[in-house]
């Protein structure tokens, strides 16, 4: 398998969780900030036509895009790493549950914040994350990760999303709950291994 990944961005969730599922894979990494272009010349629409990332490029060579899609795929395929809970389980849609309230109230509400415009609509989008993010301190009152004890795709993807905080002017520090979390998640050899992979 191969991803096609830009560090820092949302790509580094699945990244985080291949390294952890322990699967093979080779990183094909990118500033998508800088280009569109991939190391190996072609633009970033021959392999997703949304042209975004991530992309994980199959062994058949068909191409896998969307974030939620991705981690459950890498999950998996290592059933072993518990990166997900198995199929048809109530767990299972517990975590689908958690990677949609990611993906759609706090990660595409950064985008606001990052995407030129008013500021009046960057206050507002900084407004409704805190109070997204004041959610998730409060359930991390009683647990390790977000489904509990065990380290999901959806502790992955939201430790990349809320690395982002200080890039939007996000204060996160009355939230006692989410410091101790990041700080969790960040002391996981997966994590330290994605930062050095990237430079971190």
């Amino acid at each position: 398998m191969k991803l096609y990944t830009a560090p820092g961005s949302c790509s580094s969730a699945s990244h985080i969780s291949l390294i952890e599922s322990g699967l093979d894979y080779e990183a094909v990494m990118f500033n998508l900030r800088e280009t569109r272009t991939l190391p190996d010349g072609r633009d970033l629409s021959a392999i997703n036509p949304k042209g975004y990332v991530p992309v994980l490029e199959l062994d058949n060579g068909e191409f896998l895009t969307e974030n939620v899609a991705i981690l459950q795929y890498i999950a998996d395929q290592a059933p072993g790493s518990k990166l997900a809970p198995p199929n048809g389980t109530l767990e299972r849609v517990r975590l689908q549950e958690w990677l949609a309230y990611i993906n759609s109230e706090i990660h595409k509400t950064c985008a606001l914040v990052f995407m030129p415009g008013p500021d009046e609509i960057k206050d507002a989008a900084r407004k409704r994350i805190m109070g997204r993010i004041g959610y998730i301190d409060e359930k991390l009152a009683d647990k390790d990760f977000l489904m509990g004890g065990q380290f999901t795709v959806a502790d992955a993807y939201l430790f990349i999303v809320l690395s982002w905080a200080p890039m939007i002017q996000l204060d996160l520090s009355g939230f006692a709950n989410i410091q101790a979390y990041l700080d969790r998640v960040a002391g996981m050899d997966c994590v330290k291994r994605y930062r050095e992979a990237v430079g971190q």
